[in-house]
């Protein structure tokens, strides 16, 4: 009998041990599976955020975003206006869609990163019909901040990357693009940016990109890693990168600021910034690039790019009537003066004859 109560005893103790062990083997395997859920849910973030890898960063000093406290006269501002630009809770508006206006957003920072991808919200609306709207916005890193002009708003003969949203073309004669043309151009100081040929002597490519008056947000990217310039494009409302100029051998400074400007003329548009982000990017360098160091802008073997070649324009219908009546005039004139002067000729020598 004792020794029946106590096997009983026996099995209720290991019994309890067991379920008390399963319910600890249990507990640890939820929170292992916690833990894991965690770390795997933070790392598809990481990746998955704005499609950028674990190794590429937000550099704050040289975004601007909403509520946008780093803009203004403050000195603890990243960012300054300038001319008609203003600040609202949704963009910095560039330039309203009013003529003879111009506005524009300049970095106060310096970047001296190597390799940097800049994305850039941005909306282009207004009024006025296809073709009756202008001028468009510009993106810089450039050697000068804080200029007027008239490329866009910002000065010519610029040193620096300057990328252009071109919405209304200036040259309405031998033109195969459709615009707003999204174009890009590197300047040394000296090259100059030909407003009525919109920049075609001096691009380095570019595409059409659809801007203007769409429902959907749209985006452009300035991505510049180891001597080579992208630019792609998102304007379709697929979130999906369009490629609209990949060129090597770009060479640009570190030190230049970043900025944005738009200009409006007779024609008009709202030119509104939503925001620019900047990304550093991770890239492996072998020693020998670390220490290159580019004093200029410059693009290798940029006399080979394909350029747009001046073209003479034609005689119009009118020059040309103009011309054949003037020429069958002269013509005729030249041929009366030959019969005159053949038949005096001839009457002198009959003289001289008899």
């Amino acid at each position: 009998m004792l020794f029946s109560t106590m096997n009983k005893s026996n099995r209720f103790r290991m019994g309890s041990f067991q379920i008390f062990d399963l319910m600890l083997n249990q507990r640890n395997i939820h929170e292992l599976t916690c833990r894991f859920a965690a770390v795997l849910l933070l790392t598809c973030q990481c990746l998955a955020d704005d499609g950028y890898e674990m190794d590429d960063f937000l550099k704050r000093e040289y975004s601007l975003t909403k509520p946008y406290q780093g803009l203004g006269s403050s000195s603890s501002s990243y960012w300054d206006l300038m001319g008609n630009a203003m600040i609202t809770t949704e963009h910095v508006r560039l330039t309203p869609d009013l003529q003879s206006r111009q506005g524009a957003v300049w970095s106060r920072v310096p970047c001296f990163l190597r390799d940097w991808e800049l994305q850039v919200h941005f909306k282009i609306h207004g009024h006025g019909k296809k073709n009756l709207n202008g001028d468009g916005m510009a993106l810089w890193y450039t050697k000068e901040r804080m200029q007027t002009g008239p490329v866009f708003g910002n000065m010519n003969l610029f040193t620096g990357l300057g990328v252009f949203v071109d919405t209304y073309p200036n040259e309405n004669k031998n033109h195969e693009r459709v615009f707003p043309y999204v174009s890009g151009m590197v300047g040394n100081g000296t090259l100059a940016y030909e407003h009525d040929r919109d920049g075609q002597s001096t691009e380095l490519g570019g595409c059409t990109a659809l801007v203007r008056n769409i429902p959907h947000d749209t985006f452009l990217l300035i991505k510049y890693t180891k001597n080579r310039l992208t630019i792609q494009i998102d304007v379709d409302g697929k979130q999906e990168w369009q490629d609209c100029l990949d060129l090597p051998g770009v060479r640009l400074p570190r030190g230049y600021f970043f900025g944005a400007s738009s200009v409006t003329g007779d024609l008009s548009d709202n030119h509104d910034l939503i925001s620019m982000k900047l990304y550093q990017l991770t890239v492996e360098r072998t020693p020998e690039e670390e220490e290159e160091e580019e004093l200029i802008p410059s693009v290798d073997n940029y006399e080979h790019l394909n350029k747009v070649e001046v073209q003479e324009e034609g005689m119009s219908g009118v020059q040309l009537f103009f011309t054949i009546v003037f020429s069958v005039i002269g013509i005729f004139v030249l041929g009366v003066v030959a019969v005159v002067m053949y038949g005096r000729w001839k009457e002198n020598s009959r003289k001289r004859f008899y």
